[in-house]
């Protein structure tokens, strides 16, 4: 059979367990298992199936990964998301729509502390979406603001999809984690300008703010950031000048993580004890979801799947922007219905040999790859982002409020994807001087 219809078969019968509710991570092994016994029998399978998961759970490159976790479970059990809040609120409360750019600029830098989107998402719900009700701001357009600000974690350092697409691509995660900065704060600062033009064709959806603060007031909010602001130098300079690899700079963000909660007297023992176990189940789905994604990968390379689809590419002359197109739309399908990380971990395998034969920087590519995962995280309507920010609103917002206050932040998501895209640097210039 032709090698790539038998990889259009896998990824369809891949689809059928997961419409179905299964877990992404299950349905990858489950089908992968069942596919290596068809195609190249039970003792390749066997011999998989015993040392694939061993592997990527011994490897000591994917320690990073429970280190950032837990770096943003402890971070946010001390209270300093609402600190972030309340400082950016005393700076942006004499614009019109304040509360929309304090929910930005909070997400930013929280974004700098926590590598999930979700975990984003629904604390800003919390914290947010209450005083944003309290002053009558729109609650669609709020909820949208929340939704799309969590997705900042995404490309900001410390980001767990670009760890996770650095391990399988076998980039460097130094390299992939500074390359999603400048694009992350540009996100923001398109978030800024595009929340001036919307408040500016619709008053309404952001009322005059009562609430002003003087300059002293603004300064004093800062005091309580000096935590985020110690961490977040431990973590990325210790990886930008190389003093750190990005497992210890993890590593010493989770200790710095504990050791300011228990010098502030924010860290109970309770809080602590949540902390770790948020850890441990979200490293434990991740894994799944790695293993299940390796698991796809060698299916689709002992099947011919990934060399036919290299060798199609080199003997039909398709064009980069063809390619980009093709996978801005399988992004942006999945995006309805899978969480970002499975998405990363479905198509990675397939793309990024594709990539390298188009020639496309590898670093630069990751970035393109992440910002897509970001859009499908927002997209209706399944977006998982969405999901969170419904199922912590505690009944303040539902599907139909959320699908209709998204839809300018996606246009300003696809603005940023089309800066990235058409200006390369954007994204490697800070790995270039890491390097140089």
């Amino acid at each position: 059979m032709d090698p790539l219809l038998i990889g259009v078969i896998i990824i369809v019968v891949l689809l059928v367990p997961i419409a179905l509710g299964v877990p992404v991570g299950i349905a990858m092994f489950v089908v992968s298992m069942g596919g290596m016994g068809l195609l190249v029998g039970a003792p390749f399978l066997l011999t998989t199936a015993q040392t694939l998961p061993y592997a990527v759970a011994s490897d000591f490159a994917f320690v990073v990964v429970p280190m950032f976790i837990l770096m943003g479970t402890l971070t946010a059990a001390t209270g300093v998301t609402t600190e972030l809040y309340t400082a950016a609120y005393r700076w942006t409360s004499g614009l019109r729509g304040g509360l929309y750019f304090a929910t930005t600029l909070a997400a930013g830098g929280f974004g700098a502390i926590n590598g999930s989107t979700v975990v984003s998402s629904a604390l800003f719900t919390r914290i947010a979406l209450p005083e944003m009700i309290r002053f009558k701001y729109s609650v669609p357009v709020s909820a949208g603001c929340i939704c799309a600000a969590g997705t900042f974690a995404a490309l900001i350092p410390p980001s767990l999809a670009m760890v996770i697409y650095a391990l399988l691509t076998g980039q460097s995660v130094g390299a992939l984690l500074m390359a999603g900065l400048i694009p992350g704060l540009l996100t923001v600062g398109i978030y800024f300008v595009g929340l001036k033009l919307f408040i500016a064709a619709k008053p309404e959806i952001a009322p005059h703010e009562i609430k002003k603060y003087t300059f002293i007031e603004k300064l004093s909010s800062l005091k309580g950031l000096w935590a985020i602001l110690l961490l977040i130098a431990v973590v990325m300079g210790g990886i930008y000048s190389g003093v750190m690899f990005p497992s210890t700079a993890g590593a010493a963000g989770a200790g710095g993580a504990l050791l300011i909660g228990l010098v502030r007297g924010r860290l109970t023992g309770k809080g602590l004890w949540e902390s770790l176990k948020e850890t441990v189940v979200m490293t434990s789905v991740l894994f799944l979801i790695i293993i299940g994604g390796l698991c796809l990968s060698r299916l689709l390379l002992v099947s011919g799947s990934i060399g036919a689809i290299s060798a199609y590419v080199n003997s039909s002359d398709l064009p980069v922007w063809g390619f980009l197109f093709a996978a801005v739309l399988i992004y942006v399908i999945l995006g309805m219905f899978v969480d970002g990380i499975s998405m990363l971990v479905m198509t990675v395998p397939f793309l990024y040999p594709v990539a390298n034969e188009l020639g496309l920087d590898p670093i630069w590519f990751g970035v393109v790859v992440v910002k897509l995962i970001e859009i499908g995280a927002i997209t209706p309507p399944v977006g998982l982002n969405l999901f969170a920010v419904i199922s912590a609103s505690d009944g303040a917002v539902d599907a139909r409020k959320i699908f209709r206050g998204i839809l300018p932040f996606i246009l300003m998501e696809l603005v940023t994807l089309g800066l990235i895209i058409w200006f390369p640097q954007i994204s490697l210039w800070l790995p270039t001087q890491m390097y140089s």
